[in-house]
């Protein structure tokens, strides 16, 4: 019989509320729609709705690194 993997330590509240805030900020950020509905300001002739959408495609995989960064660091993991 082989034995289960262990399981990962529980994460404290510190390190816990910083990963929802970093997975939560591209979220919030994508869903207030009327916050970028608009056409300007224009950014190498993109309209601000494009262009602010594909900021976020660039930003989100970052905030997503840093968090599970937060984790491993949190449960001390290399």
């Amino acid at each position: 019989m082989s034995n289960p993997p262990p399981r990962a330590r529980r994460l404290s509240a510190g390190p816990a509320i910083l990963v929802a805030v970093l997975l939560l900020i591209p979220c919030v950020a994508l869903a207030l729609v009327p916050t970028y509905s608009r056409e300007t300001p224009k950014l190498w002739g993109w309209p601000f709705f494009y262009w602010y959408q594909v900021m976020w495609v660039l930003i989100t995989p970052i905030l997503t690194y840093g968090a599970f960064k937060v984790i491993q660091r949190a449960r001390g993991e290399r």
